[in-house]
């Protein structure tokens, strides 16, 4: 009996996995999007979590937020925000106590995917 009990645990979910993984996938913005950029605009949103987050510790350490220079020369960022992966990311410091970064396809192969940005609400958007 414990051993059905575990197989019907398994395949529910196995099956709850799948279908977030479909809607997730399949239902987002990148919908028939070709797999190179889904895989580089997933990590432009990495990359843009790990800047919210550099963000949060400076201000945390020195009560104002900081350019993405200088979260480079502190070594809270290891990429330079001029060109990686083929956006270049720019910041907008407001009174040292709100940020938006904001990432922009720059390669002329991704002319046409989205500008993402991430505030100092820590959400990431995406426009067209």
């Amino acid at each position: 009996m414990k051993k059905t009990g575990a197989l019907v645990g398994m395949i529910l979910a196995l099956g709850i996995g799948w279908w977030i993984f479909k809607a997730q996938y399949q239902a987002g913005p990148a919908h028939g999007a070709p797999p190179k950029q889904i895989i580089d605009v997933t990590g432009i949103r990495m990359d843009l979590l790990t800047i919210a987050q550099a963000e949060r510790m400076y201000l945390a350490s020195h009560g104002t937020y900081a350019s993405l220079q200088q979260l480079q020369k502190d070594g809270s960022i290891l990429f330079s925000p001029a060109d990686h992966l083929g956006y270049a990311f720019t910041a907008q410091i407001d009174d040292g106590q709100h940020f938006t970064v904001t990432a922009t396809p720059v390669d002329p192969v991704k002319k046409d995917w989205p500008t993402l940005s991430i505030n100092d609400s820590m959400q990431v958007s995406q426009s067209p």
